[in-house]
């Protein structure tokens, strides 16, 4: 199996389809060539360029949300939104319980924690997702994380929060408080377990305290800290 990325280069890949979502974020499928994959660590991500009509390049940084050996295509399940160059070797069974805390397109590297660890039949980790969006129509991807709770329910949880529900809603509202994860994950911190977060930087701020300078994870804050996490507890994306 050969890597399809160059470490010190761009490479050109085929956008297969462009799938909506939600109404302001889609999922990109682009074509591998056969045996080829993305050869990525978990979490990990790819920095794409792309040449506008303007002629000038854009540069962002995204976790792809297909599993990280797949072959023959890959997926980025992009937003309007910029997200920071962040990476942590994730493996199995290497925490007994991961926490993933996620705001609206923070989810994608979520989705590839989620996955790589569920599909590994040797891998005990529990796993809890909390994922707020401004309402439910904002909910990405929620079809595959409802079927991986359905599929793993002894080991995945999701908890879907909302700042707008709609009639019908029966989730949690408002924002995602110490009171909101302590309820949702009254475990969370103890014994050999990390948290993950990813999201807006007002949320980042609120939940976990916002990054140091240069894209350094700096200190916990917020409501983590208010639970009383530690720094080598806490992962920000």
């Amino acid at each position: 199996m050969s890597s399809a990325l160059n470490p010190t280069d761009f490479v050109d890949f085929k956008l297969k389809n462009i799938r909506k979502l939600t109404h302001n974020t889609s999922r990109f499928t682009f074509d591998l060539k056969e045996g080829q994959n993305l050869g990525l660590d978990i979490t990990s991500c790819v920095v794409t360029k792309f040449v506008g009509e303007d002629g000038k390049p854009v540069i962002r940084p995204y976790t792809p949300t297909s599993d990280a050996d797949h072959t023959g295509s890959f997926d980025f399940v992009i937003k309007r939104y910029e997200g920071p160059i962040s990476k942590y070797p994730l493996a199995a069974n290497q925490h007994e319980s991961v926490n993933l805390i996620a705001g609206g397109s923070g989810i994608t590297p979520m989705i590839q924690i989620v996955s790589s660890l569920l599909k590994n039949k040797t891998d005990k980790t529990k796993i809890h997702l909390i994922y707020a969006n401004v309402s439910p129509q904002d909910i990405i991807l929620k079809d595959e994380l409802d079927a991986y709770a359905k599929a793993h329910p002894d080991r995945f949880k999701v908890t879907y929060v909302v700042d707008k529900p709609t009639e019908g809603w029966n989730g949690p509202t408002g924002y995602v408080t110490a009171e909101l994860i302590k309820k949702s994950i009254p475990d969370i911190g103890k014994g050999n377990s990390k948290v993950f977060v990813c999201g807006p930087p007002p949320m980042m701020k609120t939940v976990s305290g916002a990054k140091g300078p240069n894209f350094t994870q700096g200190d916990v804050g917020g409501a983590l800290k208010e639970l009383g996490l530690t720094n080598d507890q806490v992962f920000k994306y």
